[in-house]
């Protein structure tokens, strides 16, 4: 029976390929029995090979909206608009990885791509519907009706935690949105966001003329007072993950945290090789990351609304 299900260019490759290699391994196979193919054919099945890790921590850049693909990393054949004539604006230009190509506008870029991982594909099934692409992205799958997936920023902050004492493990420079949430993994591995870069998490940051012994006494009443709430309510593990998350932020509230955001730290000549505000929201990035940060998505736009932002 034919069967009618539609096969994509995807699949048609990676069984193409999974053919060759089945046939290149026979081929090895019959040829030597002590070839290191047939070792390698020995081996358990349940053994996979696994690259080691060459990263412990990540920086998300979120441009709201986009430059257009074929205007950055996918340059096509120049267009003509007024011949109406489909194609890229600007030219293309060659990188430090042979056959791949770039837009003239991204020089520098282009002499590191060899340093870069360019992917192509990436597409979704929904037309002009920002949120569902920015779930995509976040979280790897469609929205379901049933189970509410957790974010890359949440997994990373599940499997690695943070890097150090005293800093989260995951923090979103932009308003917070579903996409970004912990999902299942529970409030425990959702994000610390902020929207002013210099002053740090508005709900973090201290009043002024509170002395450290007026904090010290504050957190001892209030671990009092989590201490009984926690035994009264046992066993309710909402209430758990609450109280261990007030309880983590009352960490991040500490000095050494909130020293982070005081870019005025760096020399003037980084802070102005970084640019204007988005550059200083990605020297802030990589200064959460030497704090021990995980993970750190930094936004275009802080204030990005669907439509709205870098639209092309």
């Amino acid at each position: 029976m034919i069967d009618e299900r539609r096969t994509d260019r995807r699949d048609f490759l990676r069984i193409a390929t999974q053919a060759g290699a089945a046939a290149g391994l026979g081929a090895c196979l019959n040829g030597s029995a002590g070839s290191p193919w047939a070792t390698v054919a020995r081996a358990n099945d349940a053994e996979v090979f696994r690259p080691a890790k060459t990263a412990d921590n990540c920086i998300f850049l979120w441009l709201g909206g986009g430059a257009c693909h074929v205007d950055t990393f996918d340059p096509k054949r120049k267009g003509d608009a007024a011949a109406k004539k489909a194609g890229s604006y600007y030219d293309a230009i060659d990188t430090a990885v042979p056959d791949v190509q770039v837009c003239e506008h991204l020089p520098r870029l282009a002499k590191q791509m060899d340093r870069c991982v360019l992917m192509r594909s990436v597409h979704h099934d929904v037309i002009d519907e920002h949120a569902a692409a920015v779930n995509r992205v976040h979280v790897g799958r469609p929205p379901t009706g049933t189970t509410l997936y957790p974010s890359i920023g949440s997994v990373m902050s599940h499997e690695l935690g943070a890097d150090g004492e005293g800093v989260p493990a995951y923090v979103v420079m932009g308003y917070p949105s579903a996409s970004r949430g912990p999902g299942f993994l529970g409030a425990r591995h959702s994000y610390v966001y902020l929207t002013d870069t210099d002053a740090g998490p508005a709900g973090l940051q201290r009043p002024d003329g509170l002395g450290p012994a007026r904090i010290e006494r504050r957190e001892a009443l209030l671990a009092e007072l989590r201490e009984r709430y926690r035994k009264s309510n046992s066993g309710d593990r909402a209430i758990e993950a609450y109280i261990d998350t007030s309880v983590e932020a009352m960490k991040l509230a500490g000095p050494k945290f909130m020293s982070v955001f005081d870019l005025k730290n760096e020399a003037d000549s980084l802070r102005e090789a970084y640019g204007g505000e988005f550059g200083q929201r990605c020297l802030l990035a990589r200064r959460l990351v030497e704090s021990g940060v995980r993970f750190v998505e930094v936004s275009f736009n802080l204030n990005f609304i669907n439509g709205t932002g870098w639209d092309t």
